[in-house]
């Protein structure tokens, strides 16, 4: 099989995305699959991506609007950029994101090869574009991250019998158990006494991290000594006229701070900014908390601290659910509410006391259902079946 990708940013510091494409395409080469990439920007993954890519095409748009020549211009640039690459009867086009898929639909139409999408977001507009349209008419098939999330797009007027669901995974030989938790806490310079809270993903309101932070206060107002670390970065704002504005993020980072410092609490809170070492982070941790107020698709987040066995409190909201089952139901809770989030942290922020073996029954849940080999496995199952039919 030939794998084409479609990507954004190569980098490992926008998110699950861009994240889960890396670890698709690596599983794939590794299993004997030539891949290809096209991208629209360079980041840190570039170098990883040149050791086991056969391709590497870099292009200015995926889309453009009609009336503007520039924009036109770059989209054929990037199309016409692409001429050159070889493909064969098992070749796919690969977009990892909807906003890719005309870009797709077109690639695929030129060498005559089909061309999947990924959904790793729920439909943010049902007002699209004639250019998405096109594409999600003419895409062979679509794969979903969780069943919420093909739920979401059918009702956007997606078939439902076009879309698979495959869950994420994650690297259980990077993400995982503690060698010794008391010299972690050491080498984090926190004492064995306090109980550490954590957030692992980027400062946006959809987070719910405003939730977080209330939900902890009363935790502190009940007399649990805690602290409450935070990591990760704004996530950047762009204007009407297509300008990122970081400072808007910088912002919205400023007022969670003054948050902390309102409600009396600043001492315990700690913005980390971005963790290169996130394994550390949720070994350190006694629970990692996933606030989310919007349609989460999946959380890659829960998977990776319970494969370090820390357990996860997060929204009953989007795929998570498909997550914590069984005795992890009981980790939920309700998005937005601040006391029902307060109440949940405060059944489990004493495990390791009462209920220690729990760390390992974190790890043995993505064990048996979360693992990159997993995925790697319902990726390849649908993209063969495409390029056989």
């Amino acid at each position: 099989m030939h794998f084409i990708g479609l990507e954004n940013e190569l980098s490992s510091f926008r998110g699950g995305q861009e994240l889960n494409m890396f670890e698709i395409c690596n599983g794939l080469s590794q299993r004997g699959h030539d891949i290809s990439l096209i991208y629209l920007k360079t980041g840190n993954l570039l170098e990883e991506y040149r050791k086991f890519c056969n391709y590497l095409a870099k292009v200015n748009s995926y889309e453009f609007n009609r009336y503007k020549i520039n924009e036109i211009l770059y989209f054929l640039s990037g199309i016409f950029s692409t001429i050159n690459m070889p493909v064969t009867k098992n070749s796919v086009v690969f977009c990892n994101a909807y906003d890719f898929i005309f870009f797709g639909y077109v690639l695929s139409l030129l060498k005559n090869i089909p061309f999947v999408c990924y959904f790793q977001i729920p439909p943010l507009s049902n007002n699209f574009n004639y250019q998405k349209v096109l594409g999600f008419k003419n895409a062979k098939r679509f794969i979903s991250v969780s069943n919420k999330t093909k739920l979401d797009w059918v009702e956007c007027g997606i078939k439902e019998d076009k879309i698979d669901i495959v869950y994420n995974g994650t690297n259980t030989e990077k993400f995982k158990l503690s060698q010794n938790f008391f010299c972690l806490r050491k080498k984090w310079k926190i004492p064995e006494n306090i109980r550490v809270i954590s957030y692992v993903g980027r400062l946006d309101k959809d987070k719910g991290l405003e939730t977080l932070i209330a939900a902890f206060s009363l935790l502190i107002q009940n007399g649990i000594n805690a602290k409450l670390l935070i990591a990760g970065n704004p996530i950047l704002h762009f204007a009407a006229d297509g300008k990122e504005h970081p400072e808007e993020g910088e912002k919205y980072k400023r007022s969670l701070k003054q948050l902390s410092i309102d409600l009396g609490i600043e001492k315990n809170v700690d913005f980390l900014g971005h963790v290169a070492d996130t394994v550390s982070l949720y070994q350190v941790s006694d629970v990692t908390v996933l606030p989310s107020q919007w349609s989460e698709p999946f959380g890659r987040v829960i998977i990776e601290s319970m494969a370090c066995g820390t357990p996860v409190v997060a929204s009953r909201i989007g795929g998570i659910p498909e997550i914590l089952t069984g005795e992890f139901q009981q980790l939920l809770f309700e998005p937005g509410n601040q006391q029902d989030l307060a109440d949940t942290l405060n059944r489990i922020i004493h495990w390791r006391d009462c209920n220690s073996h729990l760390a390992y029954r974190c790890r043995e849940h993505v064990l048996g259902k979360f693992t990159i080999d997993k995925m790697i496995d319902g990726i390849e199952k649908v993209i063969l079946q495409v390029t056989k039919h």
